[in-house]
């Protein structure tokens, strides 16, 4: 049977489904983080710093008006004890990584979004999509900012929700060995040079998750669009790292950025979880 379709009219309805596959083959990165570090800076009082984010586009006004948004200070006066919540159901794999500048942080983005592994919230499962460090830390625990923080992003495509699990660090003799084995890949991207660099498999397992405890709040991304509805799980436990590992990725960073970390937001009534296989008496005593 003959076709009624034009060979031009064809060619346009070919070209538009490609156009279709490819938006939807996007990095899930694509509807919730920016890439570019021209966008916004951590320079407080310039045009496009941290007070300045929610005027810059639109779609970022959460950052100057939600209600839920992130860091905040993690203060045991207001916490509640909620047993009820768990050991964190974890499960990572090694898979390929490729280690990016993003101008404003040093990620490591594995290659395929979940091959990495995932944990599992509230009978919801949430894959490994990157890892990126934020100095100094970001959130305060009792009024108290460390010397670096980690975040391990998950999220799920399909209901649009992340998970952060955050681990903070304080310097220490003792170098963090996870980043003891990505320092000289940082140095090669540091500065103006390369961008990124493929690092082959990357075992999210070298990351000390071995604390059971853990602090848990709904927030918000810390940097723009500053979308709320995040699930943050901050581990209690404080890790090691060295200075000369810190200041590695404080100058890797463009110019401006070597401090990264967003003020904090108020809580605004939000509550404040504890999570400890121990008795609540243990929220106080034992931090």
């Amino acid at each position: 049977m003959r076709s009624f379709v034009s060979k031009p009219i064809f060619l346009v309805y070919a070209y538009l489904l490609i156009v279709v596959l490819a938006l939807n083959s996007r990095p899930a990165t694509s509807w919730l983080e920016v890439e570019n570090q021209e966008d916004f800076s951590y320079v407080t009082g310039s045009g496009n710093g941290p007070e300045n984010w929610g005027n810059l586009r639109p779609e970022w006004a959460k950052c100057k008006n939600g209600t839920q948004q992130s860091p905040i200070n993690l203060a045991f006066s207001k916490m509640q004890y909620a047993p009820e919540l768990g050991d964190l159901q974890m499960k990572y794999t090694p898979a390929s990584g490729i280690l990016k500048n993003r101008g404003h942080d040093i990620s490591l983005q594995w290659a395929v979004s979940g091959d990495a592994g995932s944990i599992q919230i509230d009978d919801t499962t949430y894959v490994l999509d990157q890892i990126h460090w934020h100095s100094p830390s970001e959130h305060t625990v009792n009024g108290r900012r460390f010397a670096l923080e980690l975040h391990m992003v998950h999220k799920n495509v399909q209901l649009k929700k992340v998970a952060v699990v955050a681990v903070l660090y304080s310097l220490s003799i003792f170098k963090d060995p996870f980043l003891s084995k990505l320092e000289a890949n940082i140095r090669d991207i540091s500065g103006t040079g390369a961008s990124e660099v493929n690092m082959g498999p990357v075992d999210p397992n070298d990351i000390d998750m071995s604390d059971r405890k853990y602090y848990r709040y709904l927030g918000s991304l810390t940097t723009p669009p500053c979308d709320e509805g995040v699930i943050w799980t901050i581990k209690r436990k404080v890790m090691p790292v060295r200075i000369d590992q810190v200041m590695l990725l404080r100058r890797a960073v463009h110019d401006g950025n070597g401090n990264n970390a967003r003020p904090l937001q108020p809580l605004n009534n939000r509550e404040m979880l504890y999570y400890s296989a121990l008795p609540t008496s243990a929220l106080v005593d034992s931090m």
